[in-house]
């Protein structure tokens, strides 16, 4: 708010508050500004004098160059607070003496100069002269707190005085402001008040005789005649008001009411009319200006006829139904089709009435028409909708009752082309791998354009870059006119007159797997609601030959779900009979254990042996060998076989022998029983090559085949073996097992090596076969199969020859020499093999003990270790009651940790493999034991402790 705006009381008070506080504030301002300057001057003369009288008492010591005088000449500054720092200059401006002692050079000035008032201090320099000669410069600096004190009080007192000075002229204005501010104040009110009120009978009162009271006589005396005037005007402005108030409500009332009917009348879509006897308009809104003149404007309208805009014909029908509303008879709702001046054609629903005046005489008539244009066609495109909906029904119906592909493309096409129309129809499939399409199916109408396209079934069509690249990527495609195109399928289908094509592509799951082809003769033919129903058929066809497909894969997937689970199940018995197995390969490994140690140690020590009873040996012992490997390969049912095997020389003429002798029971013995004789036949290469190879598994997957030819030949026949050198693959040495059997057929001879397949029925596994590729495969060999149904089978296995023909030492005993009179502690809890073992190794001359259980051995151990007779090595068994081998072990070389543990287990060959070697195991040695061997293990863990 302005100063000129505040009431007047307040202007007053203001300018009495303002002149005192100015004239206080420059009196305070006069007097400390005096005050501050003598202080000033003060200080530099105090100073000064201070300054002259430690000149004069350092002359001595600038005389005499005592440093010691001057500084407790400056020590005398201590008294006064104030200075911050004293120095004295020699005459060569160098620091004599300073105050404080630690306080830095750098702190004074470089050199003497003139005494005054700096930003923040005082400096004061006097000169140091003795006998007219000037011996240095006394340098004082000081604070300027007594200034700021002084600020300080002086402030305090110049605000405390204003401030009592403005309270005082406050409260003496406030108290005489009101002598000139209420009479002021109250003639203001009394004039607010009556133009408030507009009542000018009130008056203001009267207070004092001076001016103010002057000017509230003439204000009152003003008053009484404006209100002598007030009262005359006052009657007058009544009268005339009334008047003017009711002729301008009922103008208002016309206009609103003129205005409403004319704005209902033009905004109505409908065309309204009124015309005379002879049909000529009298009256129209602008909706039916607007359509029949040429200018938008009723004007032009008014006083014409239809036939000034319609053809005579439409102008005469007209008139025609005009006449008879003229002679009384209403025209109602009747549909009228009309020409526009612009050509296109417009549907009118018409209504006509007598028009009558108040004697009741018809003098014209009144028009009311409705443009009905858009219902119709939108019915039109309803019932084409409707009748695309009932078709895309009827197909989906048909399409959902079948499973085969071609079928449902064949229904589709056959219904789109005979209730759509279309010319052309045809469904390509799409595969994404090769970016290709082929024809899958052709419409029958479509058959003779096919024919002159070259379009088959199962023709494959170019991709081009324009539409069918787009609609592969699952784009519905609309060309209205192909006859221009560039690319090559729309040229195709051009040049057989086709003109307008649609590509709706078949897309599930945002894959598109085909494409529905749609073309006719005429350009521009196929509506946006026909390619709509295109769409949605595609959507439709694409999901009923997904569901085919997916049936299909069910089908098939059904079917291998059913062969995989024969073969888990087949699987799981094998693995619940090898987990069987396994516990019973260790009672077979310690049941044939003393016949392979007993065996051996015949070969080996009774020279006087018949040959015939040492070939039975040799029979026996190969036969403890396979069943050493069969046993072993127990465990394959439910664990993999190591990929690595250590090959051997195998001399093949010999194993083949070894294998009729093997399988004689069940070539010869067996069938005999049943009446059925089968002649064994031996054909083997003379000098056959030696081969690489495991012996015990080559001889297993004869020994396969040969009970395979057996069970061809129910009824008998001839098993032939033969080994000769491959004639196409001289490197090679062949194995042959033929039988006179019933043969295979192809399917069967393809499959026959496949894990599970048997044409034996339950009673095989189908696994002999796989096996025998196994082990083939493993030697790096092949096996190739002949056979036929009624005329037998020929297996043959092709073995590599190594590019340097092997020679064949057998290991020498002097490799691992094994020392005599060794103390031995052998524990296990099978007596015949520790009685073998004891039999064996006593034969080779060492001192033998035996305990039949884990805790007997380690007492055993610990009492011969007292006994100061110690063992050389310890064997034992793994698998033993209570106490086993692992615990056997630890007690022994917790006991002696120099003396080797040689663990003899069925479990070996696992244990290596799986890299399970229980601790303190100096040496696993599978069961059943060999004696070569064990000897070797001996003459090693001896040979280990000795270095």
């Amino acid at each position: 708010m302005s100063f000129k705006n505040i009431p007047i009381r307040k202007k007053l008070m203001a300018v009495n508050l303002l002149i005192s506080v100015t004239v206080l504030f420059l009196t305070c301002a006069a007097f400390t500004t005096y005050e501050i300057i003598t202080l000033r001057k003060g200080m530099v003369q105090g100073y000064t004098t201070r300054a002259q009288i430690i000149a004069a008492n350092s002359t001595a010591s600038l005389a005499f160059q005592n440093e010691s005088d001057a500084a407790d000449v400056l020590n005398a500054m201590k008294t006064d607070p104030r200075i911050m720092a004293a120095c004295i200059f020699d005459n060569t401006g160098k620091i004599f003496a300073k105050f404080p002692t630690n306080t830095p050079d750098s702190f004074f000035p470089a050199s003497s100069g003139k005494s005054g008032y700096q930003d923040d201090h005082l400096e004061i320099f006097c000169p140091v002269v003795q006998g007219g000669r000037t011996l240095g410069t006394v340098y004082l600096q000081s604070n300027l707190s007594a200034l700021t004190d002084l600020y300080r009080a002086y402030a305090g007192l110049a605000a405390m005085i204003i401030a009592s000075s403005i309270l005082v002229a406050y409260l003496l204005s406030r108290t005489l402001q009101k002598q000139i501010s209420v009479p002021i104040l109250a003639l203001a009110q009394t004039a607010q008040a009556i133009s408030n009120r507009r009542d000018f009978s009130i008056r203001a009162i009267k207070i004092g005789d001076d001016e103010t009271g002057l000017l509230t006589d003439s204000f009152n005396q003003l008053l009484a005649s404006i209100e002598e005037r007030d009262k005359v005007l006052q009657t007058v402005n009544e009268s005339l008001r009334a008047e003017i108030s009711e002729r301008k409500r009922a103008e208002d009332a016309l206009a609103r009411e003129r205005n409403l009917l004319r704005t209902m009348f033009d905004v109505l879509p409908d065309y309204i009319y009124l015309k005379d006897e002879q049909s000529r308009f009298v009256l129209c809104n602008n909706r039916r200006a607007e359509d029949n003149a040429t200018s938008a404007s009723v004007d032009n309208l008014v006083g014409k006829t239809d036939a000034d805009f319609f053809p005579p014909e439409e102008a005469a029908r007209f008139r025609a139904d005009e006449l008879k509303v003229l002679g009384g008879t209403p025209l109602i709702d009747k549909e009228e089709t009309l020409v526009r001046p612009d050509g296109t054609r417009q549907v009118i629903l018409t209504t006509k009435l007598p028009f009558r005046d108040s004697s009741g005489k018809i003098v014209g008539l009144v028009g009311y028409g409705r443009d009905i244009t858009e219902r119709k066609q939108a019915e039109t495109k309803l019932q084409a909708q409707l009748a695309r909906l009932e078709l895309l029904n009827r197909i989906t119906r048909a399409i959902s009752e079948r499973l085969d592909l071609r079928s449902i493309f064949q229904v589709v096409i056959g219904t789109v082309e005979e209730r759509l129309p279309l010319d052309f129809s045809s469904v390509c499939l799409y595969e994404q791998n090769t970016n290709s399409l082929t024809v899958a199916g052709i419409g029958v109408r479509s058959e003779t354009i096919a024919t002159e396209l070259g379009l088959t079934k199962d023709t494959p069509v170019d991709i081009d870059e324009n539409g069918l690249s787009r609609c592969v990527h699952g784009q519905l495609v609309y060309e209205p006119d192909i006859s221009d195109s560039k690319f090559p399928f729309p040229q195709r289908l051009a040049r057989v007159g086709l003109r307008s094509l649609v590509f709706a592509p078949l897309l599930v799951e945002s894959r598109v797997f085909g494409i529905l082809i749609s073309a006719r003769r005429q350009p521009h033919s196929f509506s946006s609601g026909e390619c709509e129903f295109l769409r949605q058929l595609s959507e439709h066809v694409a999901l009923a030959a997904h569901q085919a497909q997916l049936y299909d894969a069910l089908q098939e997937a059904y079917e291998d779900l059913r062969q995989t689970q024969q073969a888990v199940m087949q699987q799981e018995r094998l693995k619940a009979l090898g987990q069987m197995a396994s516990g019973i390969a260790h009672d077979i490994n310690n049941a044939i254990s003393p016949v392979a140690l007993y065996t051996e140690s015949l070969l080996e020590k009774e020279p006087g042996l018949s040959p015939r009873a040492r070939d039975y040996l040799t029979t026996i012992q190969h036969a403890i060998e396979d069943v050493s490997h069969t046993v072993a390969r127990m465990r394959e049912f439910y664990r993999q076989r190591e990929t690595q095997l250590t090959l051997a020389p195998v001399r093949l003429n010999e194993l083949v022998k070894q294998v009729i002798d093997l399988s004689r029971a069940r070539w010869s013995d067996m069938p005999q029983q049943r009446g059925v004789f089968i002649k064994m036949e031996t054909h083997l290469a003379p000098e056959l090559p030696v081969t690489l190879g495991v012996e015990s598994e080559i001889r297993e997957a004869l020994v396969n085949l040969v009970f395979n030819a057996v069970d061809a030949m129910p009824e008998g026949g001839t098993l032939t073996l033969r080994t000769k050198i491959s004639e196409n693959a001289p490197h090679f040495v062949q194995v042959e097992v033929s039988d006179t059997g019933v043969g295979m057929d192809e399917d069967t001879r393809r499959r026959c090596l496949e894990p599970f397949f048997t044409t034996k029925g339950e009673r095989g596994t189908g696994l002999g076969l796989a096996m025998v590729y196994g082990i083939v495969r493993r030697h790096s060999a092949d096996i190739e199969i002949e056979s036929a149904i009624g005329k037998g089978t020929t297996m043959r296995l092709n073995f590599p020859v190594p590019a340097t023909q092997i020679t064949e030492t057998g290991k020498s005993m002097a490799a691992f020499t094994v020392p005599t009179r060794l103390r031995l502690l052998i524990v296990d809890d099978d007596p015949l093999l520790i009685k073998s073992l004891r039999d064996t190794l006593e034969s080779d001359g060492h001192f033998i003990i035996t305990a039949s259980g884990g805790q007997d051995g380690i007492d055993a151990f610990r009492k011969a270790k007292e006994r100061n007779e110690p063992f050389t090595a310890v064997i034992t068994d793994l698998g033993m009651p209570y106490v086993d081998g692992r615990h056997v072990a630890s007690a022994v070389k917790s006991i002696s940790p120099s003396t080797p543990v040689i663990l003899l287990t069925g479990w070996g060959q696992r244990l290596v493999a799986e890299g399970d070697v229980p601790p303190h195991v100096d040496r696993v040695l599978n069961k059943p034991p060999k004696l070569r061997e064990l000897r070797e293990a001996l003459a090693q863990c001896l040979h280990s402790n000795e270095s």
